[in-house]
């Protein structure tokens, strides 16, 4: 028969239901965020030529103690914020990525706009 989609296929139907209305351009890039169960990422995306402008994770070396918490989501928050600045961009689109803006994806939010990111 036919398989219930699962919690990610949801989500992505959602993603793509609101990447209709959130488009990132050269003047205001989308920032895009992706939480997994151990990580969270984050992108600073222009649109119009398909180019990631600054990215940031808790991959990265600099996150070494932090995992998938609301901590770890703040200080990707800070650097994505920072390292698009250090690029030049001011203002961008939130993209919270079909997820629901609550927990990691708010605090993400809510710390870059801290360290200067206006959306």
């Amino acid at each position: 028969m036919f398989n219930k989609p699962n919690k990610n296929e949801k989500r992505q139907k959602r993603h793509v239901r609101s990447r209709r209305y959130v488009v990132g351009t050269a003047e205001r890039p989308r920032l895009n965020v992706y939480r997994s169960l151990s990580n969270i990422y984050a992108q600073v995306i222009n649109d119009e030529t398909g180019e990631t402008i600054a990215a940031a994770s808790t991959v990265e070396k600099t996150f070494e103690n932090y995992g998938g918490n609301v901590e770890a989501a703040k200080a990707v928050g800070k650097a994505i914020a920072e390292k698009a600045m250090a690029k030049g961009v001011k203002e961008v689109v939130f993209d919270r990525g079909g997820y629901l803006y609550h927990g990691r994806i708010a605090a993400l939010a809510e710390a870059a706009r801290e360290a200067g990111l206006q959306f």
